[in-house]
């Protein structure tokens, strides 16, 4: 099947749009004909690699070595490469599928990156690993996805509920500060640790519960926007390139996961 194409993935009533060549994101999650993610270019759920979330000043280095990244959220470089990037499609059947891309500049290593979706009747769970066969290399992975606030049927606005054991200190320029606090209160564009795995829930009340689950210890709540909730499982905090640096070398590749469930109310 061509990279050109979206990809359809369906199981019962439940269908799922792929479009690799706009950041092999999720353009739409229909379940039993009613759409869950905002629609457009920018939204949807896109992956976030080679770094989630801000890297400040678009800095980082691997050991000695510097390096410099675009600044596409002046002052800093935001979400990775991967959204921007037009993946390859390795496998695709009725419900599950494969897309490749290889890092390329402006990402100053080489390596592959593989995000997989599988697709079930009340769930949907998406992989992404990033393996290297050359230099070793700092880097993170996860999702963005934008939920609907509101289905559009005239019920009412959904509810975020979930229990993390810390929040990430925001100072004033969007980056954690280093400092653990105590969560609070909404509206959010924080992240917040859950070292026990992410696990969020998203109600419709009388319509859908959704979950979002993943074995990842950080999670970024952004629900700023009239529009739409984010629920954002990463591999570490945003600017985490330079305050957790997880390295991707030959033997051991960046591996994580996410699962979206639900059940109609």
């Amino acid at each position: 099947m061509s990279s050109e194409q979206s990809i359809r993935l369906a199981a019962g009533d439940v269908e799922l749009t792929v479009h690799p060549t706009i950041g092999c994101r999720i353009g739409s999650l229909r379940i039993g004909g009613t759409e869950v993610l905002r629609q457009g270019e920018r939204y949807g759920s896109f992956p976030m690699v080679p770094w989630c979330g801000r890297t400040r000043d678009g800095r980082f280095s691997n050991g000695g070595v510097p390096h410099r990244l675009p600044l596409n959220a002046p002052p800093h470089a935001i979400h990775g490469t991967g959204r921007d990037t037009a993946w390859r499609t390795a496998r695709a059947d009725e419900s599950e599928a494969a897309f490749t891309y290889d890092l390329a500049d402006p990402w100053p290593y080489t390596g592959r990156v593989t995000q997989t979706f599988e697709l079930a009747e009340d769930s949907v769970t998406v992989r992404m690993g990033v393996e290297t066969y050359g230099t070793s290399f700092p880097a993170q992975a996860g999702w963005h996805p934008w939920f609907l606030r509101n289905l559009g049927d005239g019920g009412d606005d959904v509810r975020i509920a979930f229990t993390p054991e810390w929040q990430e200190e925001r100072g004033e320029d969007h980056l954690p500060t280093g400092k653990r606090i105590t969560p609070l209160p909404g509206p959010w564009d924080d992240c917040f640790g859950m070292p026990d795995g992410v696990d969020v829930t998203l109600t419709w009340p009388g319509r859908l519960e959704l979950i979002v689950r993943s074995p990842a210890e950080w999670v970024v709540v952004y629900d700023e926007q009239a529009e739409a909730v984010c629920v954002e499982p990463q591999s570490g905090p945003p600017n985490g390139l330079n305050t957790h640096p997880r390295l991707v070398t030959p033997i051991e590749p960046l591996e994580i996961a996410t699962t979206w469930s639900w059940r109609r109310l």
